[in-house]
């Protein structure tokens, strides 16, 4: 897939605020300083489509991006670890929780990890909600530029044995990115443009 047009729409709080278009929609999310920004930049050849900080916990809304004038780039609220007040973060919380679970638009879910740590509690955790709540999702290991290969495939390793601990039948499906590099760039959108595919051919809703 090529990416030929990237227009911001709407950023919110509210998940009934969301465009009214019925078009699928991609949402991307992970813990803060997890490089989501630069990773969205990357994959729509915009230098500042999303902002990217410093400061972990930079995105509060829900921001939504139109595509090629048929699908939206979803921009949602990192987890864990952002430097805000308890009150704000449930607030995250709750219309993260609303925007998954009742959004019809949904058809599929990016969790960002980071590749240069170690499988994380509040990684696994978050994707075990996502399962039991059977929300699809892929995951998107991010800054794999960082570290080594053997790192990489080490830490992949330990992700999946810690999912199958938590009674995963198998690892979901996964890309290996580096914003900086523009690693792993044509498989996600490759992805999204065949789930695409088969949503408008499937399905009469969209």
């Amino acid at each position: 897939m090529k990416i030929n047009t990237a227009e911001f729409i709407i950023s919110n709080s509210e998940v009934a605020k969301c465009p009214a278009e019925f078009l699928p929609e991609y949402a991307f999310i992970g813990r803060s300083n997890v490089g989501k920004s630069s990773l969205i930049n990357m994959l729509t050849n915009h230098k500042n489509l999303a902002k990217t900080s410093g400061r972990p916990g930079k995105t509060q809304l829900i921001n939504h991006f139109k595509i090629n004038n048929n699908w939206f780039l979803v921009d949602l609220p990192g987890y864990g670890y952002a430097k805000v007040s308890k009150k704000t973060k449930s607030v995250f919380q709750q219309f993260i929780t609303d925007y998954f679970e009742t959004r019809e638009q949904l058809v599929c879910a990016f969790v960002l990890i980071d590749i240069r740590h170690e499988a994380q509690n509040i990684d696994i955790e978050f994707m075990s909600y996502m399962g039991e709540s059977e929300i699809p999702f892929c995951i998107i290991f991010t800054k794999a530029d960082k570290i080594s290969k053997t790192k990489i495939d080490s830490h992949i390793a330990a992700y999946k044995k810690q999912m199958f601990a938590n009674n995963w039948e198998e690892m979901p499906h996964y890309f290996v990115t580096s914003a900086t590099e523009q690693t792993g760039k044509d498989e996600v959108l490759s992805y999204i443009d065949e789930v695409n595919q088969e949503v408008f051919k499937n399905n009469s809703q969209f």
